[in-house]
């Protein structure tokens, strides 16, 4: 008979562990919760367009247009999809008011040159707005609302 009470306090105590573990770690609910949140775009081509939004700030590098390419690219795809879908609406706004504000910050480094800080602030410059402008394409290819950092809000 010790046994049977042995059995079923084993299950119980098994089956609460298995509660507790759940509980304490929390992974698979608020993954649940995360995919299925109306926070993530469903609409592939959504995704894509506000993927190739983002991306089109690396106009930059394109030589017919060095200096403003970047807010050229994706204000021009913005304009063309806006109406189409909200969602890349919001991330080609985002898109714009990033790349107006790295090219503002470029810029005020360009100008820093003459004081001999420039030289290094505008490789920098560059630098985090290509990291930053990946992970944000990344970000919306995944369907994302993506929010730069140390972006002015010219366009609400």
């Amino acid at each position: 008979m010790a046994k049977k009470d042995e059995t079923p306090e084993t299950t119980q105590d098994s089956g609460s562990e298995t509660g507790a573990e759940q509980g304490a770690t929390g992974a698979q609910p608020a993954a649940d919760i995360q995919q299925s949140s109306p926070a993530t775009e469903e609409n592939k081509d959504a995704r894509m367009w506000a993927m190739i939004c983002h991306l089109a700030g690396l106009a930059m590098f394109i030589p017919i247009v060095p200096i403003i390419g970047n807010v050229i690219g994706p204000l021009i795809i913005w304009q063309i999809k806006k109406n189409e879908h909200p969602f890349m609406d919001e991330q080609g706004k985002e898109a714009v008011n990033f790349q107006i504000s790295m090219l503002i910050y470029g810029i005020i480094a360009g100008l820093l040159c003459f004081a001999c800080v420039g030289f290094v602030l505008v490789p920098a410059v560059v630098i985090v707005d290509v990291i930053f402008l990946l992970i944000a394409a990344v970000k919306a290819n995944n369907g994302e609302h993506y929010r730069y950092p140390l972006t002015i809000r010219f366009i609400k």
